[in-house]
């Protein structure tokens, strides 16, 4: 889960257009008087916001919250009221502080203010993918040690994933604006009050694929994502004024605290459809007045293409953003052409609670294919030996500040390779300029990256093994226009099967994005000098590159 922004070349700097600079400006000046407007809440008020149990800043009581596109709305009086309850119903009902709670909900009401009720009872939120298959949901519940999983009502795979390691469900859903919270077919009103957390423990818990095929659990805390959320507000001039769509999953860090939390941090509103559809985004923008989203680049393509016939407006938002994979030049001059905002390229990784670097508002400059400069965050380019390289040089970028995971979740052998002095090593490549702008330039580990969901190759190899007509098998990343990256691979077989029915065995065993789009059948695999399989070898042979 390891969010990168990125494209691996050096490309010329860019200066905004004059009608952008002069809209940004505009803007600039209304968020600096709005600032003033609201002085009383960022004083000494938020001075002691420390954990998710004070993440909500609304500028009046009456102020939306969060907006449900053919749904309800609710006021941040309402949502705090709600997250109280729910979270007294939890704690009634047996949740322990300090113990994970998997969460298995699509982008809705319900998730939202589970998510937080949670955190609210001192418990760690662990939300799971709601399209993964029964096996991927038992890894990850059981390696998150879960007390409890939140399923949505009726029959699904996380249900029956906790069914099977004896852990206890409850159901989540909503009427209106009230989120309803059942056991056995029967909801729970008893609550009980709760503490609340403090800044250092765990909040929320997330995997991230390695380079293994076991993935890594990253703990965060309090302290990691509230820090987190201060330099998304800081970088992007957030206020109560700006409204966001929630475009990306939420159980992802991107659209959870890219997108949602730091918005309701910063006193605005989120607009949360149920799935990114290109058909009624721009209708939900026109009804909410949305200032900004984020997005991984096949969104913003799909939108780029579909704007004529949908008739998009040319300009309607403060600023796009972009982060989980790389954008290319031309989308990137495309968008801010076509929609007449900045558009701005970050980049983020669950272990840093997300955003780590990001291009800048106007009038600074946005440089096409740059992931821009350190957002509150330390950034420097290390060598293998620990040692600081000179500016302009290539090598692996590291990074520091409270943002960053103490470590992953009992793995000391994960701990001792990411962890150099202090310097969390990233795994990419990349080279910082006399400004501190970071262009990442390759990728150190080998994981494939599809529109923002991160995929371990060892993971697919080993599942492709479990097929009884398969003796070999190697997957790798091949580019791709519309996912930055998909998943081919090649196979050697002792017995009858084709690419269908090895993809159809994939399907019932993993989610979707990870079954390869081409299978190759061959007789034997490339090998080194010494018998070695190269992942790289096998690419280049069967899938070359021009």
């Amino acid at each position: 889960m390891n969010s990168k922004c990125g494209l691996f070349v050096q490309p010329p700097s860019v200066r905004p257009k004059d009608d952008i600079r002069l809209a940004a400006l505009l803007s600039l000046r209304a968020v600096l008087l709005r600032s003033q407007e609201i002085s009383d809440i960022t004083s000494q008020e938020l001075q002691n916001v420390t954990t998710l149990a004070q993440v909500l800043t609304p500028n009046a009581a009456t102020d939306n919250a969060i907006v449900i596109p053919g749904g309800p709305t609710l006021s941040y009086a309402a949502l705090s009221n709600e997250i109280e309850r729910v979270a007294g119903v939890l704690a009634a009902a047996g949740v322990e502080a300090g113990r994970p709670v998997s969460i298995v909900l699509a982008n809705n009401l319900e998730f939202m203010i589970t998510f937080l009720a949670v955190a609210r009872a001192g418990a760690i939120a662990a939300p799971l993918n709601s399209a993964y298959t029964v096996d991927e949901f038992k890894f990850f519940m059981e390696d998150a040690e879960a007390q409890l999983a939140i399923v949505p009502p009726g029959d699904h795979a996380g249900r029956d994933s906790a069914n099977q390691l004896k852990i206890p469900t409850m159901d989540a859903s909503s009427t209106g604006a009230h989120v309803v919270i059942a056991r056995n077919g029967s909801e729970l009103t008893l609550t009980k009050d709760v503490a609340g957390p403090s800044e250092d423990d765990v909040a929320l818990f997330l995997h991230t694929s390695g380079t293994t095929n076991r993935p890594k659990g990253v703990p965060l805390t309090h302290k990691n994502l509230l820090t987190s959320l201060g330099n998304i507000k800081d970088t992007y001039a957030l206020t109560p004024d700006d409204v966001a769509m929630v475009v990306m999953p939420l159980f992802h860090v991107h659209g959870l605290i890219g997108v949602a939390l730091s918005t309701l941090n910063s006193g605005g509103s989120i607009v949360v459809p149920s799935r990114f559809s290109a058909s009624t985004f721009w209708a939900d923008q026109k009804t909410t007045g949305a200032t900004w989203y984020s997005a991984v680049p096949t969104i913003h393509q799909i939108l780029l293409m579909r704007a004529e016939d949908d008739n998009a407006p040319h300009e309607s938002f403060r600023l796009i953003r972009s982060c989980s994979a790389a954008l290319v030049p031309s989308v990137f001059t495309d968008l801010e052409a076509r929609f007449g905002a900045p558009v701005l390229e970050a980049y983020g990784m669950t272990e840093a609670a997300h955003q780590m670097s990001s291009n800048l508002l106007p009038p600074g400059d946005r440089v096409p294919g740059s992931v821009g400069m350190g957002t509150g965050v330390e950034i420097s380019i290390m060598d293998e030996g620990g040692n600081m390289m000179p500016l302009g040089e290539r090598a692996e970028v590291v990074i520091r500040g409270e943002n960053v995971t103490h470590g992953y979740n009992n793995n000391p052998e994960a701990n001792a390779e990411a962890f150099t002095n202090g310097w969390f090593r990233t795994g990419d490549q990349g080279i910082m300029d006399a400004d501190g702008r970071l262009t990442l330039t390759g990728r150190l580990k080998e994981l494939i990256n599809r529109a923002g969901e991160k995929i371990s190759p060892l993971e697919v190899d080993a599942l492709l093994l479990d097929h009884p007509a398969v003796a070999e098998a190697v997957c790798f990343a091949v580019p791709d226009v519309k996912y930055g990256e998909i998943v081919q691979a090649v196979v050697v077989l002792s017995g009858d099967a084709d690419e269908a029915a090895i993809q159809s065995f994939c399907r019932e065993r993993m989610a979707d994005f990870k079954v390869p789009e081409r299978i190759y059948i061959t007789d034997t695999l490339p090998r080194t000098a010494t018998g070695k399989i190269q992942r790289r070898n096998v690419s280049a042979t069967f899938a070359p590159q021009d």
